[in-house]
């Protein structure tokens, strides 16, 4: 049997007495696409700052190809191959598509004016490669800040993958976007899978069902249940776990309603 590349083993986060995991496990395969969702309050940010190292558990291991992740800082995890992909893009606004997609293949990191110049024939190839997957070649000379929502969360995602993690973490990648720019996104994130192992976390119950991928449901720190859309949308623990009265959570529970 393959070796699990990410294993949360039985993760208990406590804020102050107030418990964000409770004894939580995850397992992911190399190459996988996995959904997680969940109610506001489920965990799932605090799911993802475990394993990046920004919250330490309480209790529990964090294994990431092998290794323990519990105590190592978030610089070298990220080095280990963890990369993470926050709510709103973090691109160098005022540099070009070219430039941001360099710093983020150059080994060791360049200055700016010695940055495309400088890198060798692999890493030029490389660099076109990343702008042809998320279809940026045409803007390369674009300042970063002129892109829409859409093509800003696209370059960030480029610029990770340019780093080579064996695991990119995606926080909620089509808040804000079209419909357009939203299949565009499930499409790009689909043909990474293989190459990466990818986690998305999304509010979008339809993007996270275009996907086609398995999901985990948290609620209350806890894995819920987990399996394909269909068979989530379809469990009874998950209508509840969604009831709530905040007009996003009224809206997923009308969505695992509809499966009724």
């Amino acid at each position: 049997m393959t070796q699990a590349l990410l294993e949360l083993r039985q993760i208990t986060v406590s804020f102050d007495g107030f418990l964000a995991l409770r004894e939580l496990n995850l397992s992911l395969q190399p190459g996988e696409l996995r959904a997680v969702i969940g109610p506001n309050g489920a965990g799932k940010t605090t799911f993802l700052d475990v394993i990046t190292g920004k919250t330490a558990p309480t209790e529990g291991d964090v294994v990431f190809k092998g290794r323990s992740l519990v105590g190592r800082r978030e610089h070298r995890i990220a080095r280990l191959g963890v990369g993470r992909k926050f709510q709103s893009p973090r691109v160098f606004a005022k540099r070009s598509v070219q430039d941001n997609l360099a710093l983020a293949v150059s080994q060791p990191k360049q200055p700016w004016s010695l940055l495309f110049g400088g890198l060798n024939a692999k890493q030029r190839d490389r660099v076109q490669h990343l702008m042809g997957i998320v279809n940026l070649q045409h803007r390369s000379h674009w300042a970063a800040g002129s892109l829409s929502h859409g093509q800003k969360q696209w370059l960030e995602i480029a610029m990770l993958v340019g780093q080579d993690p064996d695991l990119l973490l995606v926080d909620e990648p089509v808040a804000g976007l079209t419909d357009e720019e939203t299949d565009l996104t499930a499409d790009l994130l689909k043909s990474l899978a293989g190459d990466h192992t990818v986690l998305v976390i999304e509010h979008d119950m339809e993007f996270i069902r275009r996907l086609e991928s398995p999901v985990t449901v948290l609620h209350q720190g806890q894995v819920l249940c987990e399996g394909t859309m269909d068979q989530v949308q379809a469990d009874p623990r998950v209508i509840e776990g969604y009831r709530g009265t905040t007009e996003e959570e009224s809206r997923c529970r009308r969505f695992w309603k509809s499966a009724v």
